[in-house]
């Protein structure tokens, strides 16, 4: 599928996949944990809110940075930087005691998503053809569901028999490994495609404001944010609901179902999205996050629980690569760290606000509540995309439904 590709592109593709598919894996591992070790150091629900969405104080302060980083030629400076905190960051847990702390060491791991995400997509991005360029997207984010798989499981485990010494252990062994991977990066060919002069002059001049402010990004960011509210709600408060309701389940075989139908519908969607229009696969992704939503609303049993997180697996595994290859194709090589910084970290910035916020709501209402208010958020962003994704409302719509192109495409 990808042999016409130059063979110096395909080998950093293959090393980058290793590197992020560990990368994710030592993520992934403490994923259903954290909140738990935070309640074991004593936090009430609305201060492990604080913690997990501590975690993206780092990604909102360090995206533009690294994003302007990349685009001056830093990108695999970025993508080793987002490594190196990984592997760092689980060793401070084994020495913390305190909320406090635990808050300071969340907000400085999370510079790791924000530099390997950034760098690690611009350079995909980079090294893709456009006419491949979903597919190629596609098939590179499967390390994320792949990593999401693999390491709550493991970590589950590894926390249920051996502590949580083993399991920071573990997830830093996991980012060292990485980080080995990442220096066997080449500098590797760029796939240019043409270039309007019009496009050239919107990469020149436009501010981070400008950019924020442009049509051609800001409801991408806005649904992106949206998202980044509902994952950051079920991502922090999922191993506490399922304890608060008795089920008899790991926490972690949700993120391991979710990241099955992730890497299922990442695999397929890639590639129809680059013949059938990336708007069709948006629209779908947020239909099944809202699905995702209302039967966390009443789900009563373990089944419920996975039928869920199938649903949000698939809503993830489309939306997120379909929004990156949507948002690489409205912009150029040389705003294109900054661009996925801004677009990317709209979801950054729902996960800082859903544990603060929501967990003050599943206080005041209860986890049920929480929920149904994130299904109105993913309905709030179906419809902002419906009716604002291109120049019009009418050109919206069919561009949603995949009866249009994409009038901000700056490469076709």
């Amino acid at each position: 599928m990808l042999n016409n590709l130059d063979p110096q592109i395909r080998r950093s593709l293959l090393v980058l996949f290793i590197t992020g598919l560990l990368f994710w894996c030592s993520m992934a591992s403490q994923l259903p944990t954290i909140p738990l070790y935070a309640q074991e150091l004593g936090g009430t629900k609305q201060q492990i809110g604080l913690v997990m969405g501590s975690f993206a104080i780092g990604l909102l302060i360090f995206r533009q940075p690294l994003g302007w980083l990349a685009d001056n030629g830093g990108l695999l400076l970025v993508v080793k930087l987002g490594v190196a905190v990984a592997a760092t960051a689980p060793i401070g847990y084994l020495f913390t005691h305190s909320i406090p702390l635990l808050m300071a060491l969340r907000a400085f791991h999370g510079i790791s998503v924000a530099a390997y995400a950034t760098g690690s997509s611009a350079l995909v991005a980079e090294l893709s053809p456009p006419r491949q360029r979903g597919e190629i997207i596609g098939y590179m984010t499967l390390v994320n569901p792949l990593g999401v798989a693999i390491g709550p499981a493991i970590g589950g485990l590894v926390l249920e028999e051996f502590g949580y010494k083993f399991l920071f252990l573990m997830a830093s062994a996991f980012g060292i490994v990485a980080l080995i991977c990442a220096w066997q990066i080449p500098p590797s060919q760029v796939a240019e495609s043409p270039i309007t002069s019009e496009a050239a002059k919107i990469s020149q001049n436009e501010s981070f404001w400008q950019l924020l402010a442009s049509p051609r990004l800001l409801v991408p960011t806005a649904v992106m944010l949206s998202v980044g509210l509902v994952f950051g709600t079920f991502s922090t408060f999922m191993p506490l609901f399922i304890k608060d309701a008795q089920m008899n389940m790991n926490a972690g075989w949700f993120y391991t179902a979710a990241a099955i139908s992730s890497f299922i519908s990442r695999f397929l969607a890639g590639r129809a999205s680059d013949l059938y229009g990336r708007g069709l696969f948006v629209t779908g992704s947020l239909v099944s996050y809202i699905l995702s939503m209302a039967i966390l609303c009443t789900a009563t049993s373990p089944r419920g629980i996975i039928i869920s997180a199938l649903l949000e697996g698939a809503g993830a595994g489309v939306l997120i690569p379909t929004v990156v290859a949507l948002v690489a194709d409205r912009s150029t090589s040389k705003e294109r760290g900054r661009v996925f910084a801004l677009c990317i970290g709209g979801f950054d910035l729902g996960m800082a606000f859903a544990g603060p916020i929501l967990g003050a709501f599943a206080d005041a209402l209860g986890y049920r509540s929480m929920f149904a208010l994130a299904c109105t958020l993913a309905t709030a962003a179906l419809v902002l995309f419906l009716t604002k994704c291109s120049k019009d409302t009418a050109t919206s719509w069919r561009y949603a439904i995949g009866r249009e192109k994409d009038w901000y495409a700056l490469n076709e």
